[in-house]
């Protein structure tokens, strides 16, 4: 048997999280080759994780990055709010959004997979990398960021302004960062009308339509005034899931679209969303 000692024990439990009569016995098994034996103890962990892996992750934490015009938002999910509150948990988190910004990355690759499991294997907790999403706003652009609570939710809002230099204004850094807020608030399904499926519309007015049928009050009415009706409902849901129709959250007698119109006056250039991400744990 070979001589370990408790130094080492110490070193291999610090480094993989491992109980010390795991440390010690791969140690032993490895005759005290601490590389061997901390290889030894994840490939013990893999497997361990693998019988994990049908256990439900509903928990996790959103962490978002940007720099500049380019930004990533990164789900990793738990199996409980206890873990996603770790300080190991958040720091992974973090660390995997910082290298899927710099390495460019838009969706998992393998490096970072293998982060997330080596929290997995010391944690003893199925996790999981659920979502990465990269957005760039182009050049001269920017991306507002934002993170509601403990990570439930993650927003990304890109925006671009005709005139140079309008992001260095921190009352329109400002705004954008409201826009952000508005999102997590909100939660729009699209940022305007001409970008919803055509097949959704044609399923929502169908649903209204059956809605109707079953309304004792519209019997006998005539099809003019059904079809205005109809009409009515489906600019009202669609002013609903529409960021640019939606009432903005800072004064929703105006809408978003008045609002950065608004704004674009203030500073001389016309403002416009680029686009948006919002990411929010489990759904």
């Amino acid at each position: 048997m070979a001589d370990v000692s408790a130094a080492d024990v110490k070193r291999l439990r610090e480094k993989t999280g491992a109980g010390m009569m795991e440390c010690k016995n791969a140690l032993v098994q490895t005759g005290g080759d601490f590389d061997e034996a901390e290889k030894l103890l994840k490939e013990k962990g893999l497997a361990a994780m693998e019988k994990r892996a049908d256990r439900e992750t509903t928990a996790g934490r959103v962490f978002v990055e940007a720099e500049g015009p380019t930004a990533v938002a990164v789900e990793i999910s738990s199996e409980t709010d206890f873990v996603s509150r770790n300080p190991d948990f958040v720091a992974l988190g973090e660390a995997v959004a910082k290298k899927a910004l710099a390495e460019g990355a838009s969706a998992e690759t393998p490096e970072l997979v293998g982060m997330v499991n080596e929290l997995a294997t010391r944690i003893r907790e199925n996790m999981g990398l659920r979502r990465l999403v990269r957005m760039t706003a182009g050049d001269g652009g920017y991306i507002a960021k934002y993170v509601h609570g403990e990570g439930e939710i993650g927003v990304l809002v890109g925006l671009t302004c005709e005139k140079a230099g309008a992001f260095d204004d921190e009352e329109t850094r400002a705004f954008a960062f409201s826009l952000a807020l508005h999102v997590a608030a909100f939660a729009p399904l699209s940022l305007d009308r001409g970008r919803i499926d055509p097949a959704y519309l044609a399923e929502q007015e169908d649903i209204f339509r059956k809605q109707m049928e079953q309304d004792e009050k519209l019997v006998g009415k005539p099809a003019n005034v059904l079809e205005g009706i109809l009409k009515g409902k489906l600019n009202k849901h669609l002013s609903d899931i529409c960021l640019m129709d939606q009432g903005y959250v800072k004064d929703e007698k105006m809408t978003v679209a008045q609002a950065i119109e608004e704004q674009s006056k203030r500073i001389g250039g016309k403002l416009a969303v680029s686009g948006f991400e919002y990411l929010k744990v489990g759904a």
